[in-house]
This record gives structure tokens, sequence and C-alpha cells, in this order.
């Protein structure tokens, strides 16, 4: 892939993840057009990305702040400051009344949650997840409307009248795509839920936007959102998560060691498993700074983690020039699900966290050592 990177990468030790703002601002600044062009409200959602120190900036462009439980939800209490909104699939009765009292919004998974938990809420606007019973989506672990999924009320276990107390709805189907899964979407939610529509307040459409992305058709999303809000007459929420930071951040890890087996194996001081997941679990290839697939330029290589797990492999890429060991690469789009789901297996210490700032300044946000990889055992 070929792109300039502007700040200096060895200014650091490796491996850390580097957010640059001025790429979240064009991000948010995209945002800011969708809702001036419609009137609806952004969250941010923190379960994509919780990088707290940039929410003073994000919360400059956004509405709120959807949470996936209470943790994240005093997070966006004390560090974003604005609508404060969560949704799980479950709640704790420990938790509860700590949730009813900082959430402006609280969206229940089942009739059974709302049943069990609606009379506990303080005046807090209360939704049901809906289930439109619509994939668009070929991953079964990201669809939730995959048969048997456990999100979301299905039509058939509906109430016909709607429970009082709810005034809105939920529905969340899309993971990272374009506006035309939404229309399809939006098709399913008015044919089975179109009738309660008519008496809430709010619809939620949930995430899985990839408004930011260079091929989305914005248009077609604001004419959608229009189109929801004339006919019924509500507020309008969408809550993106990789949107947000879509190619805005980046992981800098260095090559360690160069084994020959069957080919060349580059040998980093990270890992798939523990700093990027994702890799692993989507699975997915993450684009590097020029470097190709494998065998597409000269030298090829397999980038493997500094993990035992044998299967800690990022992929394979090829290269201008030969590797050296203590050359650094640069990992592309590693700001979504990577902070929030990295982890200290094998005792590998977490990646240090960094801004590169409108100045063309690194700003040193954290880094992490032993304690941290300590505090999580007992």
């Amino acid at each position: 892939m070929n792109r300039n990177i502007e700040f200096d990468l060895y200014a650091l030790k490796s491996p850390y993840y580097i957010i640059d703002e001025s790429l979240v601002i064009k991000n948010l600044e995209i945002l800011m057009h969708v809702k001036k062009a419609t009137g609806c409200k952004i969250l941010l959602a923190q379960k994509a990305f919780s990088m707290f120190s940039m929410y003073p900036l994000i919360s400059r462009y956004l509405d709120g702040t959807c949470s996936s439980g209470l943790f994240e939800a005093k997070l966006s209490d004390k560090y974003f400051g604005k609508e404060n909104h969560v949704f799980s699939p479950v709640y704790f009765e420990d938790e509860f009344e700590e949730i009813s009292k900082i959430c402006d919004c609280i969206i229940f998974n089942s009739l059974a949650q709302w049943e069990k938990f609606g009379k506990k809420t303080t005046g807090n606007a209360c939704g049901i997840r809906i289930n439109p019973e619509l994939s668009t989506q070929n991953n079964p672990i990201y669809d939730p409307c995959s048969p048997k999924s456990r999100l979301g009320v299905t039509i058939g276990n509906f109430p016909s009248i709607v429970p009082e107390g709810i005034n809105g709805l939920h529905f969340h189907t899309l993971c990272e795509q374009n506006s035309d899964a939404l229309l399809v979407t939006l098709n399913a939610v008015e044919e089975k839920f179109g009738k309660m529509l008519h008496k809430m307040q709010w619809l939620n459409f949930g995430g899985g936007h990839h408004i930011t992305r260079s091929d989305y058709d914005i248009n077609s999303l604001i004419v959608a959102i229009n189109r929801i809000k004339e006919k019924y007459k509500l507020q309008v929420y969408i809550e993106p998560g990789e949107a947000v930071v879509l190619n805005a951040g980046f992981l800098v890890a260095e090559v360690c060691d160069i084994i020959e087996n069957n080919g060349k194996i580059a040998v980093l001081d990270t890992s798939a498993a523990c700093h990027m997941p994702d890799v692993l679990e989507m699975p997915y290839r993450p684009q590097i700074v020029g470097a190709d697939e494998a065998e597409k330029l000269t030298h090829s290589y397999r980038l493997a983690g500094s993990t035992c797990l044998a299967g800690d492999i990022i992929g394979d890429y090829s290269f201008e020039n030969p590797l050296q060991i203590g050359q650094r690469l640069v990992f592309c789009d590693m700001a979504h699900y990577s902070m929030v789901k990295n982890n200290t297996f094998n005792g590998m210490n977490l990646p240090s966290i960094a801004i590169f700032n409108q100045n063309k300044e690194i700003h040193l946000v954290r880094s992490f050592g032993y304690a941290d990889f300590k505090s999580r055992l007992s």
C-alpha cells in the first residue's frame, strides 16, 4: 500500500497505536454533514472505539455515545458528557441502578428484560431492540439476523400493543456496509414494525454504517433518514463506531527476527492474537504501508506475531526491498476494534497509545507494563 506517513516511526518504543487527529476530524466533518442534512443524531459506538482522550474532540461533532454496559456508560458519563445511550443483551441487578442514573436512554433486548428492569428506570427514554430477520451479510459471527440470534425481538414475539413506557425502537444489523444494505433493512423494518413506528418518539438505525468510506453513498443515507423522519414524525439516531475513526489509526511494529522455513518469515514485536485479534476472528488481512500481496513485489514474507501460538500469523506480504531486523512496519486502519479488544496473552505487553496532533506532533497518551499484566490476574 502506497501511503505517505508524516510521523516519525521511530519516535516511540514499538509496538504502539497512533491516531492521526487530522484524519479523525476529516471523518467527523463527514458525519457532521449528515447531521446537518437530516437533523439526525449521531452517537459514537464505544464498543468499537473508546479512547476517551479523544472524546473532547469527538464530542464537538457528535451528539453522544452508545454503550454496551455499565463500564462504557461510566466512561461516557465522565469524559464525553453528552447523550448517554446503552444497550446490552442482558442487564445485571447490581449494576442497573447506576445505569439508570447515568444513562439518558436504555434499550432492552427482550420483553422479559423490560418487564424485569423497566420499573426500575428513573425517567430514562426506553426502547426495545427489534430483529427484522433480514440478513445482509455473509459472516454469521457478525450477523444479528442469523437463525436463532439472541439479539432483538422478532415480530412474531412482539406484542400487538407496544408496552407502556417504551418510546423507541432500535435495530442493528449491519457490519462495515454501504447504504444499500440499510435500505433493504429499512424496508423489512417498516414491513414488520411500521405500525408501531407511528407511536414511537425515536428510531435508532444502529451501527455498521461505513459512512466515511470513500465509496459510501451518503446521499442515499440522507434520503433514507429524512424519509423515515417525515413519515413517522420521530427522531432518528445512528451509532457508527468504525466510521468515526476509519483509516485514522495505525499500529507501528518492528521486525525482530527473520526465519527461513519454506519461505521467509518475519517475526514482529506485535501479535495478531494480542494486538489485532480481528485478523484471526473475522478473519481479515490488514494493509501495510509499502507492502502488497505475496509475490506481487520482489520480496515475500509471512509476517508472524511473537507469541507461542502457532497460528499467530498476520499474513503473507511482499515488499520492494528485503526486510531488515529492526525495520518498522505500519499497519493501517488500526483504531477501531484494536485497543478495545487487545489482551496480554503470553504476557505480551500492550502497545502504547499515541496521538499525532494537528500541529504534527506526537503525543504519547499512555504506555503499559508489568503492572497492567498483573492487574488482570490474581
